[in-house]
């Protein structure tokens, strides 16, 4: 038959290569995942809600998919802490700007908040629209915002059980007291002064309109004997009081007495201030310039509106430097 005589073609012959795990074939295989991205969501919640929002918005959230999933979950906004060294100057990005960003992460879950040094009328405006639901409000050396302006945020927090107050004034402690029946901690801390005047009507406000009020910080206040013996009558659940710096406040005799049997813990005008955390330099009254040490007039010009867009991006801008198309996609 024809096909007997044809010859099969040889196999080629194979060569076996032989290599090792650590390879450089191994090696482009992509890297394992970060030990981090294993944890429980919880865990990694609470580790990154420590940070505080400035870093969870400005780096946390930008180290990988998992950190930002868990950075935009609106329940790692319900408390909000803009702590801040008050060097506003030299900082790449606009806190007023964060912050409205963190409020709106919140979606009206918001529950508590810590404004330092950047704080305005209409920040807290912004911050009253989105948040009925705060019962802790800490604002500390914001001299851009004016006295009306707290008052009437703070008319719109009716859920309110704490108010802190440093380096901050208010036009009406009464209308704060009716506002927020639900205090229960109030701090309104000042400057010391080695002479004050004396003016107890704060002292006679709170007594008047604060009686639920557990814990009370009237550091560098103006009130006499008279003003603390009011707060005492109104105030009967009161627990913890500080009245450093008060240097119309005598507590000796019968008032000593009372504050210790009624007060659990009690802060004396002569007491040391040591972590207290804020200016507590003693200011002569002719020497005395209104402001927190290492502050000038030219520290509370406060800055002109800035354009705001929710996005990740604090840097502050200037708008004759900017190209709008390059920065937002838009003439």
């Amino acid at each position: 038959m024809g096909g007997k005589g044809k010859k099969k073609k040889p196999r080629p012959k194979i060569k076996q290569v032989w290599r090792r795990k650590d390879s450089s074939a191994a090696s482009t295989s992509s890297p394992p995942p970060p030990p981090w991205a294993d944890l429980p969501r919880d865990i990694t919640a609470n580790i990154l809600h420590r940070l505080g929002a400035i870093e969870m918005l400005e780096t946390a959230q930008k180290v990988c998919t998992t950190w930002r999933n868990v950075c935009k979950d609106p329940a790692m906004w319900r408390e909000i802490d803009m702590y801040n060294l008050g060097d506003l100057g030299s900082m790449p990005y606009n806190l007023e700007t964060m912050c409205r960003h963190a409020v709106d992460r919140s979606q009206g879950q918001l529950v508590a908040i810590n404004i330092e040094y950047f704080g305005t009328d209409e920040l807290l405006e912004y911050i009253a629209e989105r948040s009925g639901q705060l019962r802790r409000l800490k604002i500390a050396c914001c001299y851009g915002m004016c006295y009306e302006g707290l008052i009437e945020a703070v008319k719109r927090f009716p859920l309110l059980e704490e108010l802190h107050l440093i380096f901050t004034e208010l036009s009406s402690i009464e209308i704060v007291g009716r506002s927020c029946p639900l205090l229960k901690s109030f701090t309104l801390n000042r400057t010391g002064r080695r002479h004050p005047r004396e003016c107890d009507e704060e002292a006679f406000a709170i007594a008047k309109t604060m009686s639920g009020l557990r814990h009370l910080s009237l550091f560098g206040n103006e009130m006499t004997n008279e003003g603390l013996q009011a707060i005492l009558d109104g105030c009967p659940h009161l627990e913890s009081l500080d009245v450093r710096q008060c240097f119309n406040v005598y507590l000796s005799g019968e008032l000593g007495k009372r504050c210790a049997q009624q007060i659990k813990v009690l802060k004396r005008p002569y007491d040391s201030t040591e972590g207290y955390g804020w200016d507590s330099t003693i200011y002569d009254d002719d020497s005395f310039d209104g402001y927190p040490s290492g502050f000038s007039d030219l520290d509370f010009f406060s800055d002109d509106d800035e354009f705001y867009l929710d996005y990740d991006d604090y840097t502050r801008w200037d708008p004759e430097d900017s190209d709008l198309e390059e920065l937002f996609g838009f003439y």
